[in-house]
């Protein structure tokens, strides 16, 4: 009896220490996400604030090199071809060097190139120096994307990357207060203290571990290549994919009719330009709009924008929380439905606190919740075997957009009106922006991402 008794303890003992062991490791994994999504959100953050530095010292910057505002033009079309390009080729870096190797080369050399900012002296040498600089800021976006939500739980993905998407108004304030602080010693000084944080950040993404589910890709790709059928079906076992279209790891690959992504990269590409290009009329053209139909003055609406930006934080994370209950899929098709009429209540009004609800919310729409569930879908649509190939495709295809719209801005306010440029763009264009919505693939939240697609 002492000796059963015995046993019963050891076997009780046994299991509470099982128990601990396993509570421990469960602790330790939390720990870790916590961790991640607060590198993800500074890492994101750093991307805005590159780009909102040089928007701050525009001004300075193309007086004291004497840049017209042709000139002007010239540069941004060479920037967003590099961040197009720089896209797709970071979205084959992350498929075949791993997310953790491709999301530390954007920072370092985004950061690099912030820096060399301080040295430009003429208009090339500037367009090289930021076309390089914000390629791979922007790229930051695609490798967060498909690391973060290969890590996060899938009970709450979307709400958690919401999280990690509000870093880019974190990036506005870091970027507004840092030229507060340096402004005064020139232009140049703002971009050298600017590397500052992007050291901080690199360091802190050093212990960051590489996505598992890239980990099991490239041992399966290695199974596959010499030949042992025995990992192989053991790798399959634990994680389903599609061996025959893993093998191939090409961006056609995206749109092969045997891949079973085909209609997704499609409906997806569409979408995401027309978002793109309608997004040059509601934001990035939006406070010269206003300055000239209007009669606002810019700091008016810089105003009114910095607040949106700092109440968007809480739209990201809200969009996150509504796709989580509501589907993603059903917040996008909310958020892009509200585009048109705010855009056409916009051009319509007259009246100053119409005008500026209608445009916090169009921010919001375009911005909040738009972002707060968009990116996770896009990491979600695509299987693992292809998803940092597709993420990196819908960057690009944003940026695509936005060269678009540019260029549809450019070609309309030549020979018509502000209005009607507005009208075509910002309604006409977010029209079809929320008519394509309604053909992208359902998800259902909560899935593993191997349950949505192999």
């Amino acid at each position: 009896m002492d000796s059963q008794a015995g046993i019963s303890r050891a076997a009780a003992l046994a299991a509470d220490e099982g128990q601990d062991s396993g509570n421990s490791e469960e602790k330790q994994e939390r720990h870790y996400i916590i961790y991640l999504i607060i590198v993800a959100l500074f890492g994101w953050a750093l991307a805005a604030y590159d780009t909102n530095l040089f928007n701050l010292t525009i001004a300075d910057i193309t007086a004291d090199l004497s840049i017209s505002s042709s000139m002007l033009g010239v540069m941004g079309m060479f920037v967003y071809a590099a961040e197009f390009l720089i896209a797709l080729y970071m979205g084959h870096v992350m498929d075949r060097r791993g997310r953790k190797y491709a999301w530390m080369f954007c920072l370092i050399i985004a950061g690099i190139f912030t820096g060399l900012t301080f040295f430009v002296q003429g208009f090339w040498t500037l367009v090289l120096v930021r076309s390089i600089a914000s390629g791979f800021a922007n790229a930051e976006l695609a490798v967060s994307v498909t690391l973060v939500n290969e890590e996060v739980p899938a009970k709450r993905r979307g709400m958690l990357y919401s999280i990690v998407q509000s870093g880019y108004t974190v990036g506005v304030f870091m970027a507004s207060g840092m030229y507060l602080l340096v402004s005064g010693l020139g232009w140049r000084s703002v971009f050298l203290f600017g590397v500052l944080p992007l050291i901080l950040v690199a360091v802190a993404r050093g212990k960051v571990r590489e996505s598992p589910r890239f980990l099991h890709m490239k041992a399966l790709r290695e199974a596959l290549a010499s030949g042992d059928e025995e990992t192989v079906t053991r790798l399959q076992g634990e994680r389903n994919v599609n061996v025959e279209e893993l093998a191939k790891g090409k961006f056609y690959q995206l749109f092969d009719k045997e891949g079973g992504v085909k209609r997704t990269a499609v409906t997806m590409s569409v979408t995401w330009l027309l978002y793109g290009m309608s997004y040059v009329a509601t934001n990035i053209y939006l406070a010269y709009w206003m300055t000239e139909v209007k009669g606002w003055s810019s700091a008016r609406v810089a105003s009114l924008l910095l607040v949106g930006g700092a109440a968007g934080v809480l739209f990201y994370i809200v969009g996150g929380l509504l796709g989580e209950k509501y589907g993603r899929r059903n917040v996008l098709i909310g958020s892009a439905v509200c585009i048109p009429p705010l855009a056409l209540l916009i051009l319509l009004s007259g009246s100053d606190s119409v005008l500026l609800v209608a445009i916090f919310l169009l921010y919001q729409a375009t911005n909040g919740t738009w972002s707060g569930v968009g990116y996770t879908y896009q990491a979600e649509v695509y299987p693992t075997r292809v998803r940092a190939l597709g993420v990196g495709w819908m960057s690009a295809m944003l940026v695509g957009g936005f060269m678009l719209g540019s260029l549809i801005w450019a070609c309309l306010t030549a020979v018509v009106s502000l209005e009607t440029t507005w009208l075509v763009i910002a309604v006409g264009l977010g029209a079809a922006q929320a008519a394509s919505t309604f053909f992208l693939p359902r998800v259902e939240p909560g899935m593993e991402l191997e349950e949505i697609a192999a």
